[in-house]
């Protein structure tokens, strides 16, 4: 009987010990914009810092910054920045500030996908923002799966196909 109270008070404290540690809950997959600058001569010119505006409004004239909440926000290194959120607004306006002193701000663009990638052209005075052709209409796993069923379909097609000609060969 107290080998079963010391086993049983030695498993409460161990489940205890475990069940203390802090739980995760948000680490599923976000959204998120990646922006590629295409200007940015050999280190002549740098990223300092930078602001996504989101806009429900086409005209963006409710426009506010994104903010930044746990994962989400805009995050920029010398040469690139990437959007992180829990969701996008469909309307954005991207304001980069340059190593030159100067800040430009970009046209105004939607949400490409779940995973928007764009092209940013420096220009003198302001920023276009084109978004890069992808694939992005369904998240990479829903891609994935799609491309399984199509070849699982290729493969019960030209099975059947053999099947058809074998019974066939043998008829005749």
């Amino acid at each position: 009987m107290r080998k079963i109270k010391i086993l049983f008070w030695s498993f409460a404290f161990v489940f205890s010990i475990f069940s203390a540690q802090t739980t995760l809950a948000d680490t599923g997959p976000k959204p998120s914009m990646e922006f590629e600058f295409e200007g940015l001569q050999d280190g002549e010119l740098t990223i300092v810092s930078g602001i996504l505006y989101e806009c429900s409004q086409s005209d963006c004239s409710d426009a506010s910054p994104l903010e930044e909440l746990g994962p989400q926000g805009l995050y920029c290194e010398a040469t690139s920045c990437r959007a992180i959120g829990y969701g996008f607004a469909p309307y954005h306006i991207l304001e980069i500030e340059f190593s030159d002193g100067t800040t430009r701000r970009s046209n105004i663009f939607e949400t490409a996908g779940f995973d928007s990638k764009y092209t940013v052209m420096i220009q003198p005075d302001d920023l276009l923002v084109e978004t890069q052709f992808n694939l992005g209409i369904l998240p990479r796993t829903g891609t994935i799966i799609v491309a399984c069923i199509c070849a699982l379909i290729l493969g019960a097609a030209i099975l059947g196909l053999i099947i058809f000609l074998t019974r066939r060969s043998k008829k005749a």
